[in-house]
């Protein structure tokens, strides 16, 4: 037999276990497009419209449906009667973290976000109540938010109103907030160690939402045996999980276990606790998972966020100016915003609002898994399978938002120009796994923005009908298109 022969053999075993092993699940779970072998329903999503395959196969098999993603299924909720009868009323079964092969290789199940059972809970529970006393929500942080956002405006006024593209700093405002919080130190935005790290979280985000790396979570093996960005985007990950882990060894040193300095301190305190403990999450191991979780998650998606607000805010000038109205009204040029003002301003509260629900950042959510055999909607679910819950699908919803594919910040607005709170306003997605950050990344939305459109006019360098809104990418996240314009001083 010869070597044509033997992979012809092997290639129709392969083909035949999967579509033995496709068929006997799809008898247990709910119903979906018949899967080919090997790829699955892949051929029938469009990368770049994604919501949109959703929105025709809910149309077709109801809000829950099942799709497999090479050989393995993800059940998808679809609506927000779907996803908060599962996040919420099923909380704990649906808790899990499904897997995602390019962050595991490297976290390897530690830490917050892709961490499951008793030690994503404690570290979960660890980490709220640490930030919490590190001043999350409250007054203390919003000073130092208040502070980075008068560096951010240096900045911008060194452009001297010239085409500027803003990406670098406003991810270094952000990142900074969240230096303060981990290791109690902000950096220079022209600091070399700084604009590194920067730029490698820059390049990582771009990565992760490659067509390349959808792949690679679909076929793991692709990880171990191709050449390809995922060995870049390793490269980047480990430079940033060495720097954070020179962080700690710094903090062991000066450790003061009677005055805690920030996050680092308080999981190293609790860690000598519990250093008798064989199963004690309060490891170094899970102490830089978790960094690494707070340091890429409290910049990257703000980052994004901004800078699609500002591209919004200059494709809507009468948007723009009805804010900067509000903000001279309310706080005046001589003081910085804080975030009592937002109260008396309705307007810029759904602006920013409406920003987010808009450019739905995280369209797919992290992919969730159930916790044990689930019976839902008439369906079983079994262990362990992963669960995709589409927060397009609500955030777009026109029963509740009227013309949801259009800007418009009326949709949290009521008829009196009150801001009007919506149950479907779920960017942070909800229930037991829905971002830690939530509370900190509101917060330095509208400081940020609110300093920004205090302090500048913002001038396009294109006609406004061709300034460009529409996502570049489209993976994890949904990134900008690239920006350039004018901060003219006020």
């Amino acid at each position: 037999m010869d070597l044509v022969m033997v992979f012809v053999l092997i290639l129709t075993c392969l083909l035949l276990f999967s579509h033995w092993k496709q068929s006997s699940m799809r008898g247990k779970l709910p119903p979906g497009p018949t899967p080919l072998p090997i790829i699955g329903n892949i051929h029938q999503i469009d990368a770049k419209n994604v919501h949109q395959a959703f929105t025709n196969f809910s149309k077709i098999y109801g809000p829950v449906f099942t799709l497999y993603f090479g050989m393995k299924p993800a059940v998808v909720l679809y609506g927000y009667e779907t996803i908060k009868e599962a996040l919420i009323g099923h909380g704990e079964e649906f808790s899990g973290r499904g897997s995602v092969p390019i962050f595991d290789t490297v976290l390897k199940g530690l830490g917050n976000a892709f961490s499951n059972g008793d030690a994503w809970k404690e570290t979960k529970h660890f980490s709220l109540l640490t930030l919490r006393k590190l001043g999350m929500g409250k007054r203390s942080i919003e000073n130092q938010i208040q502070e980075e956002a008068q560096f951010l405006v240096e900045e911008l006024k060194k452009t001297n109103g010239s085409p500027y593209d803003p990406s670098f700093i406003l991810a270094c405002a952000p990142c900074n907030v969240i230096c303060s919080i981990i290791f109690q130190n902000r950096f220079e935005y022209e600091d070399q160690i700084f604009v590194t790290l920067i730029e490698k979280l820059n390049v990582n985000s771009k990565i992760l939402s490659s067509r390349w790396v959808q792949l690679c979570n679909m076929f793991p093996v692709l990880i171990d045996y191709c050449p390809g960005t995922h060995n870049t985007f390793y490269k980047n990950l480990t430079s940033i999980q060495s720097f954070l882990l020179a962080k700690i060894k710094e903090h062991e040193e000066s450790l003061d276990a009677t005055n805690p300095r920030d996050f680092i301190d308080y999981f190293l305190i609790k860690g000598r606790q519990e250093n008798r403990n064989q199963q004690s999450i309060y490891t170094r191991e899970n102490l830089t998972a978790t960094l690494i979780d707070l340091f890429v998650g409290g910049t990257d998606t703000l980052k994004s966020t901004m800078r699609f607000a500002l591209l919004l805010l200059l494709k809507h000038p009468h948007v723009t100016a009805k804010v900067q109205e509000e903000i001279g009204r309310v706080v005046g040029r001589q003081r910085s915003p804080c975030l009592q003002d937002r109260k008396q301003m309705p307007y810029t509260d759904a602006v920013i609002h409406e920003v987010q629900r808009f450019i739905d950042i995280a369209p797919n959510n992290l992919p969730h898994e159930v916790t044990c055999d689930v019976k839902f909607r008439n369906y079983l679910i079994p262990k362990g399978t992963t669960i995709l819950t589409s927060l397009s699908s609500v955030l777009h919803d026109s029963n509740e938002f009227p013309n949801p594919e259009t800007f418009d910040p009326g949709h949290f607005l009521d008829a009196k120009g009150n801001f009007k709170k919506s149950d479907y306003f779920i960017p942070f997605s909800t229930g037991k796994r829905m971002c830690l950050g939530e509370s900190l990344a509101r917060m330095e939305l509208f400081l940020f923005l609110t300093t920004i459109l205090q302090n500048f006019k913002l001038k396009s360098l294109v006609p406004l009908k061709d300034v460009n809104d529409a996502p570049r990418v489209n993976g994890f996240v949904v990134l900008p298109p690239p920006l350039q314009l004018c901060f003219i001083p006020v």
